[in-house]
């Protein structure tokens, strides 16, 4: 394993992103922030990486144009001379039963959650370095089935997937391939539009009896992203233990 790990954090300016991002800095990688659409709040997230010793930069991408997919994997390479690991955070929920969801709904997550893990990974394995690991991004919710979630576990399913298969492809080339896969999260992304009745009963569902923080995500994703060298190919359900 190379030093001076490069790490590309998509999502990287809020929630999980962040608090994966700030991790791998503090654990020495140069970080790339990639953003949609708040650069003040990426800054926020380098200014916390480098005020902290670190190395971070910034870069706004939409991650399902692969333009602007290819023009972050660039800035990384130019910057710090490669990438050695890619953590695809980004993502967005759009909640309604099956029977009343607007299809825009279910295109607008289809295009973030499904073609932009693709094109992420797409750059990633044409990319990665020796040593590397690619981290997508699922949900426990593929797991414990939570009504209203039907279009938004579909897209996440469609990650499980590539994320299996992808690690297949990757023979040879020393590179993991693995997902994340958080229950509830103390997250704005996950409290928006919950009542407080519903978030307690949520907590509650953990045998640990209280909702996931980033840090608790960051982790996990730490641990994927650095000595984990032997789990590949695998969906890792970082939820507290809850299963229903």
């Amino acid at each position: 394993m190379s030093e001076n790990r490069v790490a590309i954090v998509t999502g990287g300016s809020g929630g999980i992103g962040r608090a994966v991002a700030e991790r791998l800095g503090r654990d020495g990688m140069q970080v790339v922030v990639s953003y949609a659409g708040n650069p003040q709040r990426a800054a926020e997230v380098v200014e916390a990486i480098t005020s902290a010793g670190g190395t971070a930069t910034a870069f706004q991408a939409d991650v399902a144009d692969e333009n602007q997919v290819t023009a972050l994997f660039d800035e990384a390479e130019k910057l710090y001379g490669g990438v050695d690991v890619v953590v695809h955070t980004a993502g967005i929920m759009l909640l309604s039963p099956l029977a009343d969801l607007d299809l825009a709904d279910f295109d607008r997550m289809h295009r973030t959650n499904v073609r932009g893990t693709f094109v992420v990974d797409q750059q990633a394995v044409r990319r990665l370095r020796r040593g590397g690991a690619l981290i997508n991004f699922s949900t426990s919710v593929t797991h414990i089935a939570l009504p209203t979630y039907t279009a938004y576990t579909a897209s996440k399913g469609a990650v499980d997937g590539m994320t299996l298969t992808l690690a297949k492809e990757m023979r040879g080339r020393d590179v993991t391939v693995n997902a994340v896969a958080p229950g509830p999260t103390a997250t704005p992304l996950f409290l928006n539009g919950k009542d407080e009745q519903t978030i307690d009963r949520m907590a509650k569902n953990a045998p640990l009896e209280r909702l996931g923080l980033p840090e608790d995500i960051a982790e996990a994703v730490a641990w994927l992203a650095g000595p984990a060298r032997w789990v590949n190919g695998q969906v890792i359900y970082v939820n507290g233990g809850v299963t229903d």
